[in-house]
């Protein structure tokens, strides 16, 4: 009982903390810190507080302490060691209510169907159906693909549906981790439909942007190689890098997790007290995926007279995902109750549960928003703005390399790839021939570098979901996903430099692909992992 009553305690400390932070957040004066003038602004400095937290969090294996130090030294860079005007730029730094919201109702929902036997019940189903290692991680791989609207969507959906399948064949989490995450921005970035490719055409001015983010994708060599990859990797079932003793652990010591981090292994502990079949968790799903489209145009204003593309360009895709997943809560609660698969008060029960799932996820994202705003107001963005500027005087044939490692390196620093190609794609576009196939494929590679540098951040918000929708240590899938995202970038580097020569997709692209899968072979040859 006592044991009982602590755990309780312990979540309600942490709750509170989130209020706060989010009160504080809410009703902070944006004014006190507009006054504040940094003498490291828009120089190399401003990119130091995101690389602290980023090699604090890499040596430690810990991420709040690592992002809260981070977060720490900007304030004080920007305030000039001001410690009062530091305490200020932390606690009024803006945040994003709407996925915070989703958040949550997506951890009651996961609660829901779990509670409900509608998890249980489909991981019976799948376990008949799918017989094999490869078919599990095939079958993640696909609906990852399938799911395409959202990123944040994407990650915890295909994790919590398809985590129980994966579990019965002994994939480790950080493998799950990867799937998810190689199917989450990487899909999202070539997809038309999608809150990407809304982003990327709000970002282009003057020109049509989804038609340039559509003849893009043929060149986004990042996301499509890293599909490449996966499928590869799958196929001929080989791992490398700390991936190895990941799956090793999986496969021979039945270990998902391999480290003493392991803050999810309980989570599927909750009490089936339902009587759901496959249809609760399948149905459940469906809506939500179809009340985030639907919330998606309804933001865009498609209800108002503005045709569908367009709808989807002009969304705002945190307030869609926010409403959606309201509403897929009240259809579930719909659905539930009449047929009494849950009694109301098991429903009820559902939502604090759901909600302490998603602290651990909720705390890290607010840690991060906070850290990319500071590196923000320090002018990390005006610095490498420049950066680009000067090196439009190069060759041609070099200038879409540039532009990706620019991107890839700025994505890296502040976590975020939306902010990257935000930042770079209005210095890019205006440079360059609107009507050449250099400026589409500089454009690809400034989206490609974006999603890269975000695949390897470990303060990337993306990876932060990737990691909690697989219930994975998030260090550990930092870490194991690491080597491949390098491989991958490291490939469309030398692609891009190709590319810049040809400029023409139809050659370029079977270049690239054979290109991946050839170093692949290549690293499968020369690899030996260590006797474990």
């Amino acid at each position: 009982m006592f044991q009982r009553k602590s755990n309780w305690l312990k979540t309600f400390l942490v709750c509170s903390a989130v209020l706060l932070l989010f009160t504080v957040t809410a009703f902070g004066t944006e004014g006190e810190t507009a006054e504040v003038t940094s003498n490291m602004y828009a120089t190399f400095w401003s990119l130091v507080p995101p690389l602290v937290a980023i090699i604090l969090a890499l040596i430690t294996k810990e991420v709040f302490s690592s992002l809260f130090v981070g977060i720490v030294t900007g304030a004080l860079f920007y305030t000039n060691f001001n410690i009062k005007e530091a305490f200020i730029v932390m606690v009024t730094n803006e945040t994003s209510g709407g996925i915070l919201i989703f958040l949550v109702v997506l951890g009651v929902l996961v609660a829901l169907m779990n509670k409900a036997g509608g998890s249980a019940a489909y991981g019976k189903w799948a376990s008949s159906v799918i017989k094999t290692r490869k078919g599990a991680l095939l079958s993640t791989f696909l609906l990852g693909v399938l799911v395409f609207v959202d990123d944040y969507f994407n990650c915890l959906t295909v994790g919590s549906v398809m985590r129980p399948v994966t579990d019965t064949h002994n994939v480790s989490r950080a493998k799950l981790a990867y799937i998810i995450d190689a199917t989450a921005a990487p899909v999202c970035i070539i997809a038309p439909i999608s809150s990407w490719a809304a982003a990327v055409s709000g970002v282009v001015e003057g020109y049509n942007g989804l038609e340039l983010f559509i003849r893009s994708i043929p060149y986004n060599f990042y996301a499509l190689l890293t599909l490449v990859t996966m499928i590869t990797l799958t196929l001929l079932n080989f791992d490398f890098g700390p991936m190895y003793l990941h799956e090793h652990n999986a496969q021979v010591k039945n270990d998902l997790f391999t480290t003493d981090a392991r803050p999810f292994e309980n989570a599927a502990d909750t009490q089936v007290t339902g009587k759901g079949g496959v249809i609760d968790l399948v149905l459940p799903v469906i809506i939500l995926i179809i009340c985030c489209v639907i919330g998606m145009i309804y933001t865009g204003g498609f209800f108002d007279g503005v045709p569908f593309v367009d709808a989807f360009a002009g969304c705002d895709a945190s307030i869609a995902l926010a409403l959606g997943s309201i509403a897929a809560l009240i259809l579930t609660f719909i659905m539930y109750i009449p047929r009494r698969v849950l009694k109301f008060h098991e429903f009820m029960e559902c939502l604090p549960e759901g909600f302490r799932a998603m602290v651990p996820a909720i705390l890290i994202l607010t840690f991060a928003w906070t850290l990319s705003g500071i590196t923000g107001l320090l002018g990390a963005d005006v610095f490498v703005a420049g950066i680009l500027q000067n090196s439009t005087g190069v060759l041609n044939v070099m200038l879409p390399v540039i532009v990706f490692l620019i991107a890839v390196f700025l994505a890296f620093s502040t976590g975020t790839s939306w902010g990257t190609f935000g930042i770079l794609l209005p210095i890019v576009v205006p440079i360059l021939d609107p009507s050449s196939e250099l400026m589409v494929i500089t454009v690809a590679a400034t989206l490609a570098g974006a999603v890269a540098g975000d695949h390897c951040s470990p303060i990337s918000d993306t990876t932060i979901m990737a990691s909690t929708g697989a219930q994975c240590d998030h260090i550990n899938h930092v870490s194991t996903q690491l080597p491949y995202a390098i491989m991958v970038a490291a490939v469309s580097a030398v692609n891009y430099v190709l590319t810049a020569i040809i400029q023409n997709w139809i050659i370029n692209l079977p270049i690239a692909i054979v290109s991946m899968i050839l170093v692949i072979f290549i690293a499968r040859k020369v690899y030996k992992p260590k006797e474990l």
